[in-house]
């Protein structure tokens, strides 16, 4: 259930394989152990046109979206693995970083629910 949208310039898949980011992504997530196995997701949108404070420095922004009920410090885990993760694979890169949203139980639905 939980998906992990990671936004990025373009040169960022240039450095490492798309394949390898989403895989190391994910085992971070899954190191957690807040998700069941198998329902991570991970995706990645990278950028060819952008400006990060009127520069076109390389940048990696992760969107995380889980379901509601973790505790403040699970997310703030999960957000320093994931960082921490991509950190070591991109030294050179400025700008890393992660925000955790909620999904509501009472609104979200998907196929197998309908």
């Amino acid at each position: 259930m939980p998906h992990f949208v990671l936004d990025c310039s373009e040169h960022i898949i240039e450095l490492k394989s798309p394949q390898e980011i989403i895989k190391a992504v994910y085992a971070a997530a899954e190191s957690t152990h807040l998700f069941a196995e198998g329902d991570i997701k991970v995706r990645i949108n990278p950028f060819k046109y952008y400006s990060i404070g009127g520069t076109q420095d390389d940048f990696i922004h992760v969107f995380g979206n889980i379901m509601e009920g973790r505790t403040n410090e699970q997310k703030a885990d999960l957000s320093i693995k994931i960082v921490s993760v991509l950190k070591s694979m991109f030294p050179e890169v400025p700008i890393l970083s992660i925000n955790i949203r909620d999904f509501e139980k009472s609104s979200y639905c998907n196929k197998s629910m309908v």
